[in-house]
This record gives C-alpha cells, sequence and structure tokens, in this order.
C-alpha cells in the first residue's frame, strides 16, 4: 500500500521492509564505523555515528504496523503541525482510534503528521534488547559515560513534515532507519535557550513552545540524515528538525546520568518555584545546601497535584485521523 503510494510520487520513499530479525543482529555491531574523536566530542559536539538498525526486521512496515495497533493510548502522540517555512507554531495532539495499523501508515504518508511511538522498549521486550545493546557499545566507546533508565520510541513522520524549534530534557540519540531529514542544532546558551524556558518544559510537559528567530539559523550547526546514521547532541541543546519529501521512520533514545539527573532536578526545582510561588531562582548549582534544598522541592512537588493540572491542561486531543479520506483530520468536539 505504501510502496504503491511513493511510486506514484517523485521524490517519496517507501517505508522497506528491513530482511535482518532482531536475533539475527545477535552479536553484531549496532553502532558501525565509530572514530576515536567522537569519544572526545561527546557531550560537547553534535557526533553522528553509522549504525545498522535500519537492516532489524523490527522496523519494516508491517512489523511498525501491527505495533500501532497494540498501542497503548497513553503512550503515543500524533501530532499535526503546520508546513516547514511557516512562523506560526500549529502543533496539536489527535487520537487514531479507528484506523489499522497499515491504515495509520498510509495517512502519515499523504499528510502532515508525527507519531510517536513513547517507550517502546517497555511495550515491546524486542526493542529494549536492541536499546540494551546500544548502550553497550556507547558505554564503551565513551567510558565517562554511565547510563540509566534509558528509553526508546519510535517517529514515524510524513514527507515535508516539521518538529519546531524545542528542546529535550534527558540526554538524546537519533537513529535514522527510513527517509531523509535535516536537523538544525543551536547552542544551548542564551541567547537561544534560557534557565526560564528549560523549566518551562519541565512544569507543562511541551518541548516546542521555547522561542525562535530565523536569525538564530546562522549559528546552527546542519546536519542531513539518511538512513543507516545516528546522531546524539550536547544536553538540551535546542533543535528542529525538517522532514525531506518522503515518509521518515526514526527511533529516538532518551536516557539519563548521575549530572543529567541532578540537572533536573534543579531545573524542575527551579520551576517550581517560578511557576508555583512567584520567586526568580538565581542558581542552577547540583551541588552544595542550595541543591539539597531543591530536590526535596522537587520531589515532594514534582507529584502534586498542581504539576499534573499544569501538564493536563497543556495538552488537549484535538482530533482523529479521516478513517474515510487518509491523510485528512476529524475534528473533535471542544469539551
Amino acid at each position: 500500500m505504501l510502496e504503491k503510494i511513493a511510486s506514484g510520487t517523485e521524490g517519496r520513499d517507501s517505508l522497506t521492509k528491513p530482511g535482518r530479525t532482531a536475533d539475527d543482529g545477535a552479536g553484531e555491531a549496532c553502532l558501525t564505523e565509530w572514530e576515536p574523536r567522537n569519544s572526545e566530542l561527546w557531550y560537547n559536539q553534535p557526533v553522528r555515528v553509522k549504525h545498522s538498525l535500519h537492516n532489524v526486521s523490527l522496523f519494516g512496515t508491517d512489523t511498525l504496523a501491527e505495533l500501532i495497533e497494540s498501542y497503548p493510548r497513553k503512550d503515543y502522540s500524533i501530532i499535526h503541525m503546520g508546513p516547514q517555512g511557516t512562523e506560526r507554531r500549529f502543533w496539536r495532539e489527535g487520537d487514531l482510534t479507528g484506523l489499522s495499523g497499515h491504515a495509520v501508515l498510509e495517512a502519515i504518508s499523504k499528510g502532515r503528521f508525527w507519531l510517536n511511538l513513547r517507550r517502546t522498549n517497555l511495550i515491546d521486550t524486542r526493542y529494549n534488547a536492541i536499546l540494551h545493546s546500544v548502550f553497550a557499545e556507547l558505554e564503551q566507546n565513551v567510558p565517562a559515560l554511565k547510563t540509566f533508565d534509558p528509553k526508546c520510541g519510535i517517529l514515524i513522520s510524513s514527507p515535508l513534515a516539521q518538529v519546531y524549534y524545542h528542546a529535550d530534557l534527558p540526554g538524546q540519540l537519533l537513529f535514522q532507519i527510513a527517509g531523509r531529514k535535516r536537523i538544525y542544532f543551536y547552542p544551548p546558551a542564551q541567547p537561544f535557550l534560557k534557565p526560564e524556558h528549560l523549566e518551562h518544559i519541565a512544569i507543562y510537559g511541551i518541548e516546542v513552545d521555547i522561542p525562535y528567530a530565523s536569525w538564530y539559523d546562522q549559528y546552527a550547526q546542519v546536519y542531513d540524515l539518511e538512513p543507516g546514521q545516528m546522531v546524539h547532541w550536547p544536553l538540551n541543546a535546542p533543535h528542529r528538525v525538517e522532514n525531506n519529501d518522503c515518509l521518515n521512520v526514526s527511533m529516538t533514545v532518551e536516557y539519563w546520568s548521575e549530572p543529567i539527573r541532578r540537572t533536573n532536578m534543579v531545573i524542575r526545582a527551579n520551576g517550581i518555584m517560578r511557576y508555583r510561588f512567584g520567586w526568580i531562582p538565581t542558581s542552577s548549582s547540583t551541588s552544595g545546601f542550595s541543591f539539597l534544598g531543591k530536590a526535596v522541592l522537587q520531589k515532594v512537588l514534582r507529584n502534586s497535584s498542581w504539576t499534573k493540572k499544569q501538564k493536563a491542561e497543556r495538552r488537549p486531543v484535538e482530533f482523529r485521523l479521516d478513517s474515510t479520506n487518509l491523510g485528512s483530520i476529524v475534528e473533535l468536539p471542544k469539551p
């Protein structure tokens, strides 16, 4: 079905069916052609490395369709965004109810959507095996890297879709499986990123609300990704994504380390101080008495009814995919 769509539109790649299974890859390197300099650049600069996951059958059309059909509602987001080149932020949450997995894939290939299947390694243990292989290789290549609680997700996105300028709180990796995209990375420092931007993400759970100006692009590092390439970037570095004119499949990975965990605790505590109590935090220290006080504050209030209310109010579900006209949406009644 997707192959037929692709063959009728120049420049639109179909989602292929890789032939190697997860078991077939046992003992084989997930990361290939690692260069020694990557170990020194890690944490400080974007690092692009070749990988072999695009040849694993878990990322083929039929397997992804089956995965979509059984995916828990709370663990996915289907996003409808504005066209590339527009200044206006248009980023709405939707629902997949009523469509088969193959129909969802076809709708994405025809529309302007971004499907994020979160926590895939916890939903399907086959992906967990891949994830652990990846981190075993990473920690061998980057001796100072000591991680915990890694998670992976699968991103399936439309031709010419985009992700607006945003930042993430955990450490991040992106494995390109199918299609091609361009990623713009920006320095994780002012004016591109301010402390209150990260605090806002920690409290409200929306990454794409960070202010962006077109002149930022003059300071961006631009990477074109194709199947078989992975990229890692510095913690919290803002970035945005533009798909080429082809269906895209990627595996996104997040991870934590002790320094990242402590940094995030301070960000969340500072956000609570700013948005809950109206205090302007003046320190981002991850040690000393200031840190200990903030560690307690964020632990007490991170699961409070106030915090949960902020996130719930910011992510309404506004549409569903149209089962009769794949690629279109049906607006849902406002509550």
